[in-house]
């Protein structure tokens, strides 16, 4: 009803009360009016979705409102005719499902967090892409936070994560620790890569480090390089102690003494490869080959050799850690071991699945393989 006039000064003007009663419309006027906006009818944009009800759908699909739920929340056993009927309601009626209520009915919010160190990573984006490939085909809509290494931080973004109701978790390495893992899989589902871990409802992926630093620090030896030095990763991560014990066999194995002398500190991206090659050139320690315990590392070595005139591979041999996409182009092209990100993505997203799913999973990481380019040469 219109607020009359001068209603919020608690009276009415007397113009107000003089004014005549209006008018009934007359019956050719009422139905010009009731003409001048004609009925709804059903498309995929002719109602707003905030109308349309789950009963609705029901309706059109020729279902119960239980069905359309079941089918909604991936826990109907209907015929593949039923939820195609469903589908086209949904389409024709512009249903939008509201994944609170879901929630609290007891179905699946279809929607699964992901904790990861950081989004802008050239690895960790790549397993990203992968693990939203996955859950697109599925049905589930993924949600990312960053934890930037930190246990305190990865823990916030899971409480966030939980507030919002997700299926399942999947935690791409991290500092959380392995008690704080499995007790978060006594509430959910969860998916740790990095680790090797058993408990009920957690699945682990974990990466041959050790092998795939052998395989590296092997094929520099088989080139006859015996002073190989080694740019090592944050000490605090398992794959970068396990790809310095890799290294370390593979000496051994060949009657190469360690030199502690050839191991410089890096933390995993190119300015602190960059540093360690620029020290170890300065300590005038001699060395022919450079492994580097991930690609972002060996790129900033290869900068700080060209700067200080050095050639890849007629002075100094390279090789790096993961296969990341640019090392096939940079120049020259790296020879590294392959650990591809997008690979990984998508095995933990598909482990969660079927996790989700009441199965064990079986999904595992393919062995660390040498892609030999153009980085390292015989001496």
């Amino acid at each position: 009803m219109r607020t009359p006039p001068d209603a919020s000064l608690g009276r009415l003007p007397p113009s107000y009360h003089a004014a005549a009663p209006a008018r009934r419309p007359s019956l050719k006027l009422a139905r010009a009016h009731d003409n001048a906006i004609p009925p709804m009818k059903s498309s995929k944009s002719a109602r707003p979705s905030s109308k349309v009800t789950l009963g609705m759908v029901a309706e059109a699909s020729g279902v119960s409102p239980s069905t359309v739920s079941r089918i909604l929340n991936g826990t109907a056993v209907v015929s593949q005719e039923k939820k195609d009927a469903v589908d086209r309601a949904i389409a024709e009626l512009g249903f939008v499902p509201n994944p609170i209520a879901r929630v609290l009915a007891g179905g699946r919010s279809l929607s699964v967090g992901v904790v990861t160190q950081a989004i802008d990573s050239p690895y960790y984006g790549v397993a990203l892409r992968g693990i939203e490939e996955v859950f697109d085909a599925a049905g589930f809509v993924p949600l990312f936070a960053s934890g930037h290494w930190n246990a305190k931080e990865e823990q916030r973004c899971i409480d966030t994560l939980r507030s919002r109701r997700v299926d399942g978790i999947i935690v791409l390495t991290g500092r959380l620790s392995d008690e704080s893992l499995r007790k978060l899989a006594k509430e959910l589902p969860v998916v740790v890569t990095g680790r090797s871990l058993k408990a009920p409802s957690l699945h682990a992926l974990n990466f041959n480090d050790f092998e795939g630093a052998r395989l590296a620090t092997h094929h520099l030896l088989s080139l006859g390089h015996r002073k190989i030095a080694f740019i090592a990763g944050d000490p605090v991560h398992p794959d970068a102690q396990e790809r310095l014990r890799g290294y370390r066999a593979a000496l051994e194995a060949a009657g190469v003494k360690y030199k502690p002398a050839l191991v410089l500190p890096g933390l995993f991206h190119e300015d602190s490869g960059v540093m360690a090659a620029e020290r170890l050139i300065d300590s005038r320690e001699p060395f022919t080959a450079i492994f580097a315990a991930n690609d972002q590392m060996a790129f900033g070595a290869s900068l700080a050799l060209y700067r200080r005139g050095l050639r890849v591979p007629e002075d100094v041999s390279i090789v790096g850690f993961d296969d990341l996409a640019g090392a096939a182009h940079c120049i020259p092209p790296l020879t590294t071991i392959h650990q591809a990100g997008l690979e990984l993505g998508r095995c933990a997203a598909q482990a969660l699945l079927e996790l989700l799913a009441d199965k064990t999973p079986t999904t595992q990481l393919p062995e660390p393989r040498l892609i030999i380019r153009s980085s390292t040469r015989a001496v």
